[in-house]
């Protein structure tokens, strides 16, 4: 398969980084060099077997750093002054990195100040580094502005803010590069003025097939006040294809306001990027290394504890029970939980835990008030199916029913299931559909402040509840 523009340049700044790490890195080496030994020839680097290893694997350093830390994906949405700002600081961070890993103990800091090789070395990176990236941004830059790039684009509405929306944009000088399709008729019982400009594609309803046919990269909704009614209903279908295709919208003021729009970039044009990345790639990195550390950590330190709950379970039966739930991505996965019920508990079908449920054994109920019940699920922690926190998995019969009252759900299948979660510590185990549907708000509330952060207070409610025996 041919390679288009645009991953071709995304290729090529990405070797560009790769190439510029090397030079800095064989030019810090020279530095080092020359203050070692108070002169530099040729023969000095290439007879240097650390020469080598260096300019290879520094390098690959870097752009492991620039994967997880920069903006990896498309180099025609950076802009160049935050590139500078997130290079500045990716660039410092791995000089500190590189300075205690490699660096303390060498011998060439026994001639200059700590200080002075940190500083030689950050700014011959970030001088190659910088050089290289502007020089591809303002030639990528120039481009999208000629019309030779552009993103496959369509407009949802047809009336008065449509109209001027795409007049304005095309009326530019320069192009944002959007490569309009056609529109989508949000209302179709009035005349849509964009029909002597663009072909229609159909209504909301075809939204996703004209998305899916026409490889849409970019919508813009600029629907009229009276019609904001279908947003919600927009914007769940928009939210689907996760950052696939960009969403930009026209707020109103009251929404500006009101801070409820995220913004990213303000265009020419008067739109604002919604943004639809959940975690930073770094942030999701450090929640995996989280997930995988603390499950380790506390497989050891509870088992004594597990011990006892295999002995106790195993008089009445199996120890270990086995439930199909849906999980990220909506890939269903085997939770594992010490049974806290009498085999067969469900044997006429699905069926929610409430209190005084007599399906529940009296060592179930004690486990079950302390989440002990739970612990397995530290296996599937391991495994990748869970992390210890997001939303709670359900079961495919009980999310049919969730999505007919509230489709929203579905965003809670972009991100791992958790052991615990917002709405978890606030409600505990669900015991009917309302409960399930109001421990929903608190869950939606987490994906849409998701953080680090958010993770670490959660757990440490988690706690709380646990040592005050407040499970059900």
């Amino acid at each position: 398969m041919s390679l288009t523009v645009r991953q071709r340049d995304l290729y090529v700044y990405r070797l560009l980084d790769l190439l510029m790490a090397a030079i800095a890195w064989a030019c810090f080496f020279a530095y080092r060099k020359k203050v070692e030994t108070g002169s530099l020839t040729w023969g000095q680097l290439t007879d240097d077997r650390n020469f080598y290893l260096g300019i290879i694997i520094i390098p690959l350093f870097w752009l492991s750093l620039y994967f997880i830390f920069d903006k990896y994906k498309d180099i025609y949405r950076l802009s160049r002054l935050s590139t500078i700002a997130r290079t500045i600081g990716i660039t410092f961070m791995g000089v500190l990195v590189l300075f205690f890993t490699i660096l303390i103990d060498d011998l060439t800091l026994d001639y200059i100040s700590y200080f002075k090789a940190f500083a030689v070395l950050f700014l011959i990176h970030i001088g190659f580094t910088l050089t290289a990236r502007m020089l591809w941004l303002t030639r990528s830059s120039r481009k999208l502005k000629n019309g030779e790039v552009g993103y496959n684009t369509i407009i949802i509405g047809g009336d008065k803010n449509a109209i001027e929306l795409y007049e304005d944009i095309t009326g530019m000088s320069k192009s944002l590069g959007h490569n309009f399709l056609g529109f989508i008729d949000s209302n179709a019982n009035s005349k849509n003025l964009l029909d002597k400009h663009l072909p229609n594609l159909g209504g909301v309803a075809q939204l996703d097939r004209v998305i899916n046919d026409n490889k849409i990269e970019e919508v813009i909704v600029a629907i009229e006040t009276s019609e904001h009614s279908q947003i919600k209903k927009i914007l769940n279908k928009l939210f689907e294809y996760g950052d696939e295709v960009l969403v930009k919208i026209i707020p109103d003021m009251y929404d500006i306001m009101l801070g409820t729009v995220k913004m990213n970039h303000v265009f020419g044009a008067v739109l604002i990027e919604i943004k639809q990345e959940i975690l930073p790639a770094w942030q999701k990195l450090i929640k995996r290394m989280m997930d995988i550390i603390l499950s380790i950590v506390l497989l050891i330190i509870l088992s004594p504890l597990i011990l006892i709950a295999v002995i106790r379970t195993s008089f009445s039966g199996p120890v270990i029970f086995r439930q199909d739930r849906i999980g990220f991505n909506n890939k269903p996965f085997k939770i594992l939980k010490f049974r806290s019920m009498h085999v067969g508990a469900e044997s006429n079908g699905p069926q929610l835990s409430h209190e005084n449920d007599d399906r529940i054994t009296p060592w179930g109920a004690t486990m079950r008030k302390y989440r002990i019940d739970e612990i397995p699920q530290l296996w599937n922690v391991l495994k990748g199916q869970m992390s210890l926190v997001g939303p709670r998995p359900e079961r495919q019969f009980y999310i049919d029913q969730i999505m007919e009252a509230e489709p929203q759900y579905k965003h809670l299948l972009k991100v791992r299931p958790g052991i615990t979660s917002w709405g978890q510590v606030k409600y505990g185990y669900a015991s009917n559909l309302e409960q399930m549907l109001q421990r929903l708000k608190y869950d939606l509330l987490y994906i849409e402040n998701m953080s680090i952060a958010l993770d670490i207070k959660i757990l440490f409610y988690t706690i709380l509840v646990l040592l005050q025996g407040r499970g059900k």
